[in-house]
């Protein structure tokens, strides 16, 4: 079988990743074919792997796979291997970072006459996004079992709810598109520790910025003040060009600091989670600007003067 079978698969397995040759896993696979993430437990079929694969080559459309060996079993076959790509397109959710990961995996294959019936692979697609520092959030990122309407409304009532009572500043959170500066509004900053320095963001998928803010290396976090109003909503809106009529200066690595902002600070991003519909930011201060202004607070969708709080 050796001297048959490995040089099918592996044949067929370059033809599939690196040509984008689907139909060379047809003569591979048996009828009733299945494969199984071990990191996930999800299981697909033969067009399931197929969409897979077409999703990958999608984003890295260079990817390279070298097959490092074939070990045959007693009626199994281990495939090792290593995957070279340049995310060039969005993946996953993730936009393109035009980064170069190398990921690398083992299948172990169950044979039915010569074909193979059942995969068990130890990749899935967080691997190449964990090469680009990009990680899902475990315990977020796995399929939940569905829930009721009535359940999920009762939920998000209470989240409501519970998000009214609690108190926090505004930020905006700011970063380069290649020349052009970019930023939105967001009260989801907190500091992580102090020794290191690091800070975490939390960023919606679906802002205009998030594109920009993920594929850079350093980001801009300005706390606002109560001179800032008109700021905050020039930032909350869709406009187009937000720095149109902004004062702000750069900090040292090029991210956007607005002045007159109580406190900024500059950040390099450390470590990019996914979580559902957003993307959790960890990021390292590298620079920080202080003023004694007095800066806005928030809460239940209201705005309130800092500098005027009743000390308990």
């Amino acid at each position: 079988m050796q001297q048959t079978l490995e040089p099918l698969i592996t044949s067929a397995w370059l033809d599939a990743w690196d040509k984008g040759d689907l139909s060379a896993l047809d003569r591979l696979m048996a009828e009733g074919y299945t494969r199984t993430s071990k990191a996930t437990g999800a299981t697909v079929d033969l067009a399931g792997l197929k969409s897979e694969i077409e999703a990958v080559r999608e984003a890295f459309p260079d990817l390279r796979t070298t097959v490092d060996d074939v070990v045959e079993g007693e009626g199994t076959v281990a495939v090792f291997w290593t995957s070279t790509g340049t995310h060039t397109h969005e993946y996953l959710g993730v936009p393109a970072t035009g980064l170069t990961v190398q990921t690398r995996g083992s299948n172990i294959l169950v044979l039915q006459d010569g074909k193979i019936l059942k995969e068990t692979v130890t990749w899935d697609g967080s691997e190449l996004l964990a090469g680009l520092g990009i990680r899902p959030l475990r315990g977020i990122a796995t399929p939940e079992v569905p829930e009721s309407a009535d359940s999920a409304e009762l939920e998000l009532d209470l989240m409501k709810a519970f998000n009214r009572q609690f108190i926090t500043g505004v930020t905006v959170i700011t970063t380069k598109d290649g020349d052009k500066p970019k930023g939105l509004a967001a009260n989801a900053y907190c500091s992580v520790s102090l020794e290191p320095p690091l800070v975490l963001v939390c960023v919606q998928k679906t802002s205009s910025t998030y594109p920009a803010l993920f594929s850079s290396s350093h980001l801009g976090i300005n706390i606002l003040g109560t001179e800032q109003r008109e700021t905050v909503r020039v930032f909350a809106s869709k406009s187009t060009d937000k720095f149109a009529e902004i004062d702000w200066h750069e900090g040292p690595k090029g991210s956007p600091l607005l002045d007159g902002s109580p406190a900024s600070l500059e950040a390099e991003i450390q470590e990019r989670f996914q979580a559902k519909t957003h993307t959790v930011f960890i990021c390292r201060v590298r620079h920080a600007e202080i003023d004694e202004s007095a800066p806005i607070v928030y809460k239940a969708g209201h705005f309130f003067d800092g500098g005027n709080l009743a000390e308990l």
